[in-house]
């Protein structure tokens, strides 16, 4: 008699062998690319809050009204594609209950048109693609894949600077848990405009170059931890105008204490991040584990039933 094996024991050995190759190449190899900011992402995110805001109708501040920011980012693909980077277009406008809805963001109490480019795998800033503005640190839009309970450097564009950012535990938003970053930003001196002389305790003079100062009462930021989006976002900014070498604000731009998203863009958010984290799970956990456990047993009963063979005449 002589053995020889079945197809059955070759089929499980074979199989299992090519599990046992997918589970790392899954790992170490798609998983990392996986990890890949999107290039042609357009979502829209809201802001609501109240807070004073000067009215340029009734030449003063005006407090306690209703305020809105809306952000809507839109991928470059084209100018994404030929630099290999994430090529995104900001567009955030700023609303009062009487420009809302703005039928043209210039009607808007304040609209800015930025560009922001970033490697797509690191989240760091790109400097190419007609960036505007020029901007550093870790995160903004969102932050990087696979967050890290650390402090991380925010680029806060009305500031011109970054803010660092504190871990400061989990918290829940409809639900999810993300990581909780919490900063704030001290009034700071970020340029200067033209003003009339009487709005900054300057009667006597027509215009005056007035001093343009920015401060935050406080940044809370909810991230997913696996795909670093923002499910949740709270900002209190606060931008006011000072007479030339003042030590007091003089004219109140816009204040507000708490400009949080709405619980729409909470859900839509939180949405985004559980798909998209689930797939990166699915790549670089449940899928090499799984094929790596199920590998290890079909190649080692294929083996064992190789070894053993089937008796057949000789």
């Amino acid at each position: 008699m002589r053995r020889t094996a079945s197809p059955l024991s070759l089929v499980l050995l074979g199989t299992g062998v090519f599990l046992l190759v997918l589970a790392p190449l899954l790992a170490w190899y798609v998983s990392p690319r996986a990890k890949s900011t999107p290039i042609d992402i357009d979502t829209t995110t809201v802001f609501t809050g109240t807070g004073s805001y000067f009215d340029t109708k009734r030449i003063r501040t005006v407090d306690d009204k209703p305020l809105t920011i809306t952000r809507q980012v839109r991928g470059a693909v084209a100018d994404s594609e030929r630099s290999g980077n994430a090529v995104w277009d900001v567009s955030t406008s700023i609303d009062t209950e009487d420009t809302l809805p703005a039928a043209d963001t210039t009607d808007s109490l304040q609209w800015t048109l930025e560009r922001w480019v970033t490697d797509r795998r690191t989240n760091e800033p790109v400097h190419c693609c007609k960036e505007q503005p020029t901007f550093d640190g870790e995160a903004y839009l969102k932050f990087p894949f696979d967050v890290e309970k650390r402090s991380y450097r925010w680029w806060d564009g009305t500031l011109g600077s970054t803010v660092t950012l504190r871990f400061a535990g989990t918290k829940k938003i409809q639900g999810y848990e993300g990581y909780l970053f919490t900063g704030s930003v001290p009034a700071t001196k970020t340029g200067t405009r033209m003003v009339p002389g009487r709005l900054v305790g300057l009667p006597d003079r027509g215009q005056v170059l007035g001093e343009e100062w920015y401060a935050n009462h406080g940044i809370e930021l909810v991230v997913d931890k696996r795909t670093g989006r923002i499910v949740n976002a709270m900002i209190g900014p606060r931008k006011t105008v000072r007479a030339p070498g003042s030590k007091k604000d003089s004219m109140v731009l816009l204040d507000s204490r708490r400009m949080e998203f709405t619980e729409e863009t909470q859900r839509a958010q939180v949405t985004l991040a559980g798909a998209d984290s689930d797939k990166l799970k699915l790549v670089g956990q449940t899928l090499p584990m799984g094929g790596g456990a199920a590998g290890l047993v079909l190649a080692a009963t294929g083996l064992f039933f190789v070894v053993r063979g089937r008796q057949t005449p000789a």
